[in-house]
């Protein structure tokens, strides 16, 4: 092997060893001898090049036995193993035999380090953590009024009996938006989104949606549209998801007026919504559209922004964050009126 297929092989972000029949080892990269040590070398014993190690102190090669078993082996998937060190590493083996059911010729491992998956698994952890944090404070509303309602039914007026009922449908109500809000993000993470698009005026349905977002504050809420019909191609639910989120999200976490704006772009139609709280520092704006995040006081899923930006970009839009030019934040979505897959 010359220096430049060295160099290529050294070039991959994995560690790679190759072994002939004998198991002595004729290829280590740059990433095998970083996580292996001085024991992987070329020309060592391939047993000893990879002192790997599972759970219970069981080494790599007795566990794995390359040039054993079966003729049809053709290798092992992924596992973890443990370096000397503690740390985990993922392994893949490949059993290269010249003939089927011949006798193995090359032993190669693909060895990649295991912080990525321990990552992934701490923010499992946090999901689920959250999750259960989120679900836990409705439901123990919940079963508490209704346990008082059940043992003291007989003493209990009327009044008394309509204000707990009425907070336990809140809470039922909250419930179902956040598993919604929970199935939203699922589907929009494994890409299985149903979508039922069609053209629709959008100026019609934000009219609709700051009626009914009116009827719950005494927030101004302005729309400021130009002229004509301002035509957008999306599924028309899921555009009243991102328009109603937008301006209740205004709403809830600026003060004085909302506005919205509405204007014909040359790809579409862009919806500017303005609101006069405190804004959101440019050095967070990143971080609004990730799971669970949340700013300021007031409460919420912390998954609105994630599931927005979610439903704009598999609709073929863009959804960005400024400043406001009265002082709070400015959500600018640009969203296509024809259909962006022709």
């Amino acid at each position: 092997m010359d220096e430049r297929d060295a160099g290529l092989w050294d070039a991959l972000p994995d560690g790679v060893v190759i072994a002939d029949g004998n198991g002595v080892v004729l290829l280590v990269n740059a990433g095998a001898r970083e996580m292996l040590g001085d024991a992987a070398h070329v020309g060592a014993d391939l047993a000893a090049a990879v002192p790997l190690q599972d759970q219970d102190a069981a080494d790599w090669f007795s566990v794995v036995r390359p040039f054993e078993g079966l003729g049809t082996r053709s290798g092992v998937p992924e596992q973890s193993w443990l370096l000397p060190d503690g740390s985990e590493v993922l392994v893949t083996t490949r059993l290269l035999r010249s003939a089927p059911n011949g006798t193995v010729d090359r032993v190669a491992l693909v060895l990649r380090s295991g912080r990525g998956r321990a990552r992934l698994d701490r923010e499992r952890s946090d999901l689920v953590a959250t999750v259960a944090h989120e679900l836990r404070s409705p439901l123990t509303g919940v079963k508490g009024f209704v346990t008082t309602l059940l043992s003291k039914w007989d003493r209990l007026n009327d009044e008394q009996k309509k204000l707990m009922l009425t907070t336990v449908s809140t809470d039922a109500e909250r419930l179902s938006r956040l598993i919604t809000e929970l199935l939203d993000v699922a589907r929009i993470d494994t890409g299985r989104l149903p979508l039922y698009r069609r053209e629709l005026d959008a100026t019609g349905v934000i009219e609709r949606v700051i009626a009914s977002v009116q009827t719950g504050t005494s927030r101004s809420v302005l729309l400021d549209a130009e002229d004509g019909e301002h035509p957008v191609f999306a599924d028309p639910d899921k555009f009243v998801q991102v328009v109603t989120n937008l301006v209740d999200n205004a709403v809830r976490h600026g003060e004085g007026t909302v506005r919205v704006h509405l204007e014909n772009t040359a790809s579409g139609l862009r919806l500017t919504v303005d609101d006069q709280g405190e804004g959101i520092p440019e050095a967070l704006r990143s971080r609004v559209f990730t799971k669970f995040w949340k700013h300021g006081v007031r409460g919420g899923s912390g998954l609105g922004m994630y599931i927005v930006n979610g439903l704009v970009r598999v609709h073929g839009g863009e959804l960005r964050i400024g400043d406001a030019p009265g002082g709070g934040a400015r959500i600018t979505v640009d969203w296509p009126s024809a259909d962006p897959r022709t």
